[in-house]
């Protein structure tokens, strides 16, 4: 059975499987709205819910809000979907069923298709139809979950996936996050199937783990952290055969709970180190025991891809960006905006698909740009419809600073204050191999009885923004 762990201290485990977790259809669509996997269990919902469902998300303007809640209802029929590299995985029922429940069963179905056909995208499912309906048939039999396991199913799926070729892959897709500057990270393994051998019948022997962080961070107007926190996600992924057991070694001065207290008794084993996490969780495969000794975890890794441990972390962190805005009053109709980005981190580093967002006053009307000379690669935009500016930058290099001028003209009607009605200033990104918390792989150990085998071996390092926000 496959069982992933809540986000709380302790070993608590949210189970699919065995729960009265009912839907009516499950279907998959693209941003088009296409139709790309429909699958009806119950027959209870109408054939035409996808169309329903993607005019409703697609021109929502309920609550005053511009995008769709995960979950909502229409006639009687609840309709609940997750976003996984810009398709739309999505389910129905008419049955009063827990909401977090399905959200999950969603992520899972998506993660066990990645694990079995290596890449998520339109191309892939439609050349792996009959594949990808023999698993929904094992995962979900009459709208009841049975496994969502990788490793289960393979006892139980047959037909083989139709490698999809990742040199096509866009620069945006789910490869992206391991892209440093415009050359691929080696061994990318979000393009590899789990269960597809090698061209010559072998099995490359590799394993892959990722620490994915996402940072939350408000800046105050004078460009102090008002609130900061990074959610992270150490990822494995192993086609090892034989399934041989994982060491895995964090850093040796690695405090859990923001008092430094051990994860079991509270004892004060460790006291304060460098990196503090406030809780963690871990998947039901690791030792703890070993990870409370010298904060090694111990595994026998599952097939497919799963989190091997969560974590959260308040403790203050050096931010990779800078956020400096300055708006200028240019005359009674106008005003000028300076934004200035500058990157905190190395060098040799380097952040890709920056977006830099400013709600500006209902009442501008026009918007001229100003970039720096050498500012290739970037470009701007005002959104007419709904008064904001955007700035795309393809990639800064660290410790760089970059700056936008954006001259505002204001229409005649009367308008208040435009330093309090414009902004906040958000911005998203992401930045391969580097790491905000610190927290660090020290070592890999494979346990392998054969001394010719020597598998490969990637850890790699993801930051990306969840919530950037600067006031003004």
């Amino acid at each position: 059975m496959s069982n992933f762990s809540l986000p709380t201290l302790h070993r608590h485990t949210l189970k699919l499987e065995g729960e009265t977790t009912m839907i009516s259809q499950f279907f998959v669509l693209s941003q088009r709205g296409d139709n790309i996997v429909f699958r009806v269990y119950r027959g209870d919902v109408q054939r035409g819910s996808a169309e329903i469902f993607f005019r409703k998300v697609k021109f929502w303007k309920e609550d005053g809000e511009e995008e769709a809640p995960p979950v909502f209802n229409v006639d009687g029929v609840n309709y609940f979907h997750v976003k996984v590299v810009g398709l739309l995985f999505v389910a129905t029922t008419r049955a009063n069923v827990s909401p977090s429940l399905v959200l999950e069963l969603l992520q899972r179905i998506a993660r066990v298709i990645k694990d079995y056909l290596g890449v998520l995208n339109e191309d892939s499912f439609r050349k792996n139809f009959v594949l990808v309906y023999e698993l929904l048939d094992e995962v979900v039999d009459f709208g009841y979950v049975q496994t969502t396991s990788t490793e289960v199913l393979k006892s139980y799926v047959f037909n083989e996936p139709i490698m999809f070729d990742a040199a096509r892959l866009p620069t945006l897709g789910p490869a992206a996050i391991f892209m440093h500057g415009s050359k691929r990270m080696p061994g990318t393994a979000v393009t590899k199937s789990v269960v597809a051998n090698e061209p010559g019948g072998r099995k490359r022997e590799e394993i892959f783990v990722d620490i994915i962080e996402k940072i939350n961070i408000t800046f105050s107007s004078s460009g102090y952290i008002l609130t900061s926190e990074i959610d992270g996600t150490i990822q494995m992924k192993s086609y090892l055969t034989g399934n041989p057991e994982i060491r895995l070694a964090l850093n040796e001065d690695l405090s859990i709970g923001r008092d430094g207290r051990s994860i079991y008794d509270y004892g004060g084993s460790f006291g304060s180190g460098p990196v503090i996490l406030d809780d963690c969780n871990f998947h039901e495969s690791v030792n703890l025991g070993s990870f409370e000794m010298d904060r090694t975890l111990t595994l026998v890794p599952p097939d497919g891809e799963f989190p091997v441990m969560n974590y959260r972390m308040t403790q203050e962190f050096k931010p990779p960006f800078r956020i400096n805005v300055l708006i200028e009053k240019a005359g009674p109709l106008k005003a000028e905006v300076i934004l200035k980005i500058h990157a905190e981190f190395a060098s040799t580093i380097t952040a890709n698909t920056i977006q830099v967002q400013m709600p500006l006053p209902m009442y501008t009307s026009r918007v001229s740009f100003e970039l720096e000379p050498e500012a290739f690669g970037q470009t701007t935009d005002f959104k007419e419809s709904n008064k904001k500016i955007e700035w795309s930058l393809k990639k800064i290099v660290g410790g760089s600073e970059h700056t936008l001028r954006a001259k505002l003209t204001f229409s005649p009607e009367s308008h208040g204050n435009i330093t309090k009605e414009a902004g906040p200033v958000s911005m998203t990104f992401t930045i391969p191999m580097y790491n905000t918390s610190r927290l660090q792989v020290k070592y890999l150990q494979i346990a392998k009885k054969s001394k010719t085998c020597n598998p490969y071996r990637w850890v790699r390092y993801v930051t990306q923004a969840n919530s950037y926000v600067a006031r003004i």
